[in-house]
């Protein structure tokens, strides 16, 4: 059983953090949105880590200084949550440098997508429960203010600490528009939504029961083997996983799946989601993924995809280690515990 972190309340202390990328540093009127943005609309005071400005090219050469300044935000009592300013690509960089003792003896909320994967596991390695969800530069920092359809996740998610309950499905669009945020245009042009056609339910029938467990594929590859890597938490799980910007083809996911498939993590799962991608392949993966089931006989496997997380907007936020249901007759999404105390 993971620990479950203390739920926030309006005027707690967040730090925001640098881990991989350092675009924070880069891209200061952007993060200054996000870090506005986020404490207007949910109350709280916000705080850089030690090093979560620092030039991009100081944190490449100084991984063991990210991996202190998560180790700061873990002791400092002041803080009650540790959000992730951005991804990238390689945070894996920070495993020699990890006390996994401040964060089990220091349970708090942390919480960030993509590359930020490699965080998630470190704090489920540590025992403690964590959060695959929005980050400052991308969901915080919004033209035109975090959407409603974040807002009401994270409020839902980490401000209460009852069952969380069905997840509802977006209905008010969806967008990978690029905008370059290093040009004026980057902090104020409002993205173009597009209409969704809600989440695919592509197999299954039944009503199956399981813990939260996932991330992004491409840096689950960067996990494998390494001290965090623990398949053995993924027996009777439901997992989530979705794809970066990085468009790996169909082909490699099913590469990916494969090894899921041979080293029998297929086997265990109670059900697959699948974020919506960041191209117009979403067919063609799924696919695969049923291509997959089907080689290593899980064509029982519920798997519901073009779900909002991961590298698409809106996006909900999914905590790791919690119990959910997928019912496929009634096609809901529902979280049956509470992800915070």
């Amino acid at each position: 059983m993971l620990i479950k972190p203390a739920k926030l309340v309006r005027g707690d202390t967040v730090a925001f953090i640098s881990l991989s990328w350092g675009g924070a540093g880069l891209l200061p009127d952007r993060y200054n949105q996000g870090k506005r943005q986020f404490e207007q609309t949910f109350g709280c005071k916000v705080i850089e880590t030690p090093n979560g400005l620092a030039p991009a090219s100081y944190l490449y050469e100084h991984p063991e200084l990210r991996a202190a300044d998560l180790m700061w935000a873990f002791k400092n009592p002041e803080v009650k949550a540790i959000i992730a300013n951005i991804g990238g690509d390689d945070s894996i960089r920070m495993l020699p440098h990890i006390d996994y003792d401040i964060i089990r003896n220091n349970p708090k909320i942390f919480m960030g997508f993509s590359d930020s994967t490699v965080t998630n596991f470190i704090c489920n390695h540590a025992g403690v429960a964590s959060f695959y969800g929005p980050a400052v530069l991308c969901q915080f920092s919004e033209a035109g203010g975090i959407m409603p359809y974040v807002k009401n996740s994270i409020e839902k998610v980490l401000f209460d600490n009852g069952p969380i309950g069905v997840i509802p499905e977006n209905k008010d669009g969806f967008t990978y528009e690029f905008i370059d945020w290093f040009t004026p245009a980057g902090q104020t042009q409002i993205r173009k939504m597009q209409p969704t056609d809600g989440w695919h339910w592509i197999q299954g029938q039944d009503r199956v029961s399981g813990k939260l467990f996932g991330g992004c594929l491409e840096v689950i590859e960067t996990i494998k083997g390494t001290s965090i890597w623990h398949p053995e938490r993924l027996k009777d799980a439901i997992m989530f996983f979705e794809i970066s910007e990085h468009d790996p083809s169909p082909e490699q996911v099913l590469f990916w799946l494969r090894n899921y498939g041979a080293t029998g993590i297929l086997a265990n799962l109670k059900a697959i989601l699948f974020g919506r991608p960041k191209n117009e392949k979403n067919e063609k993966y799924e696919a695969v993924i049923l291509k997959a089931l089907r080689e290593y006989g899980r064509t029982d496997m519920p798997v519901v995809t073009h779900m909002d997380f991961g590298h698409t907007d809106p996006i909900m936020v999914m905590p790791y280690g919690v119990n959910a249901t997928i019912d496929c007759e009634a096609r809901t999404f529902e979280i049956t515990e509470s992800a915070v105390v």
